[in-house]
């Protein structure tokens, strides 16, 4: 079934219960407004850092904005872009889309002037809704872009070149369009990270979201009781497909604006959250500031929260187990996904499975998965291919690249790029990004797992080794290494700690410097190729 038709069956089922709540800790700071005054306050959707609405309210909006679509030519497989910051307007927006048959088309809110350009033309986007977050941007480009799209803003003080989705939409139907759909039909386009370059146009249908949705639900035994904490971009699958297993159940979502350690316990102990997906460096920065007293887990009620989970990148053994230390009573999962697998869970480590901390997992519901090597040959166990993963979240194509999807889709397979393998458990680890394996001398080196033995490192908070050239041997590993605030470390003891490591394991550089990673947690390992990997051997540094 089409997924719109979950939001009509919450409608109906929950009309009055509260579905989607809005924080903003900052405007909280700002005005210094406490959650006992704010009970006494008429609620201000512009200026209050919280706010709230119900299925029924939802459900009117999406309706709203799928009717305002239609009257305006928009049908079905268009095109309509979503470029805005995680708000309440986010997914009745992307649910308006979807009720008009047209293809929601998520945005990365980190993207410059010439990627948004770039990804409207590529996706042929028809109508780009914004924020007020990036105006500038869009005014940059708006010349070229307005030729043959409509424009419409969200928020106050509408710009010229654009027109106002508030006072449009207040005077549109909040009834249902009657538009069929089928789970064969169109239904979204998502784009890669682009951490090899510009992103990939990534189509997927409708059963591609309703899997999502049974996967998520399946993994984690959301129930209508459950209340999840969203922090990650919406724009990005990890974080709408997470959600959709509480769609599934009617139940409601906070989504936070702020990623700081005590926004996040401060969140889940006032709106009694049950489920929090974090990232690894916001679960590293909750019990980095634990540790240093910067918050006092006895000033929250964390209580009922029940299960941690982490996905989007590789999770070190050691920062699952300071956190079973830190919450003993957590249930801890990780899930493996791309966009172009409808984000996560084609591999799913399991509540039950905390023993295995450190695998990814196994197939998730309702997905097969094999490691092959080269020749497309599955390996033995144990041995390093490359991971495939195959179910109905597959992404029908890249859009518009015939020859990027015969590199990845092969008889309904889906070839990750990711090189992992096997235990004797069939349990999978993930060893590291194909693109990112390092051929030293012919040895192939997997930087994921001098990683792994680094962030052991007391004095370490995140580490990224890459491969940078080198005259003899065509690539050395070099460690970039950001310490912990307020401690100081040298190459010398890096370099002896690694002593315990494999001679050919050893990272030949060592460099203190800041990790940048994408919304979505992962490393931007381009970027750091490109800086360190282009010049000459950078000498070690002292962090002072």
């Amino acid at each position: 079934m089409p997924i719109t038709d979950i939001l009509e069956r919450n409608c109906k089922l929950y009309g009055n219960d509260s579905c989607l709540v809005e924080i903003n800790p900052e405007i909280k700071e700002t005005r210094r407004v406490t959650w006992k005054e704010y009970d006494l306050i008429e609620p201000n959707p512009v200026t209050h850092y919280r706010r709230e609405i119900t299925w029924s309210v939802f459900n009117e909006k999406a309706n709203r904005f799928a009717n305002l679509l239609i009257q305006r030519g928009v049908k079905k497989g268009d095109k309509v872009a979503i470029l805005l910051m995680n708000c309440l307007e986010w997914l009745p927006i992307y649910f308006g889309i979807l009720k008009t048959g047209a293809l929601a088309v998520p945005l990365n809110f980190r993207y410059a002037s010439d990627e948004i350009e770039y990804c409207l033309n590529l996706a042929e986007v028809d109508v780009l809704v914004f924020g007020p977050e990036f105006i500038g941007r869009v005014e940059e480009i708006a010349e070229s872009i307005t030729k043959n799209r409509l424009l419409f803003f969200v928020g106050d003080s509408c710009p010229s070149f654009a027109e106002d989705y508030n006072s449009l939409t207040a005077n549109c139907s909040s009834q249902t369009p009657m538009v069929a759909l089928t789970d064969a039909d169109d239904a979204a386009i998502y784009f890669s990270s682009g951490t090899t370059g510009f992103p990939k146009a990534i189509l997927h249908n409708h059963e591609s979201l309703m899997h999502s949705c049974k996967v998520e639900q399946n993994h984690h035994g959301q129930t209508k009781q459950d209340v999840f904490l969203c922090i990650p971009p919406l724009y990005h699958t990890g974080a709408k497909m997470h959600w959709f297993g509480s769609f599934l159940e009617g139940a409601k979502s906070v989504l936070l604006k702020g990623t700081k350690p005590e926004f996040i316990l401060d969140a889940v102990s006032k709106e009694k959250c049950t489920i929090v997906w974090l990232l690894v460096p916001w679960a590293q920065d909750i019990l980095d500031a634990i540790d240093r007293g910067d918050v006092k887990l006895e000033d929250y009620d964390l209580c009922q929260w029940r299960l941690m989970h982490i996905g989007a990148q590789p999770v070190p053994q050691s920062l699952i187990q300071r956190w079973k230390k830190m919450f003993p009573h957590h249930q801890y999962d990780t899930n493996y996904g791309l966009s172009e697998s409808i984000g996560p869970g084609c591999v799913h480590l399991g509540v039950e499975n905390i023993h295995k901390v450190g695998a990814i997992g196994k197939a998730g519901y309702g997905w097969q998965v094999k490691i092959v090597d080269e020749s497309g040959a599955i390996v033995e166990k144990g041995a390093v291919g490359e991971l495939a993963v195959k179910g109905p979240g597959v992404m029908t194509c890249y859009y518009h690249d015939e020859q990027a999807t015969k590199e990845v889709l092969r008889d309904g397979w889906l070839y990750t790029g990711d090189m992992a393998q096997e235990d004797e458990d069939g349990f999978i680890f993930l060893v590291d990004r194909k693109k990112d394996v390092v051929i030293s001398g012919g040895e192939n080196i997997y930087p994921v797992q001098i990683e792994d033995f680094l962030r052991t490192h007391d004095k370490i908070k995140d580490v990224a080794v890459i491969g940078i050239p080198d005259k003899r041997l065509g690539e050395i590993t070099a460690a970039i290494i950001e310490i912990k605030e307020g401690m100081t470390s040298t190459a010398e003891e890096i370099s002896g700690f690694c002593m315990k490591l494999p001679k050919y394991k050893r990272p030949r550089k060592i460099i203190f410097a800041d990790i940048p990673r994408n919304p979505t947690g992962k490393i931007e390992k381009p970027k750091l190729r490109q800086k360190y990997g282009g010049a000459s051997l950078v000498a070690a540094q002292n962090k002072s």
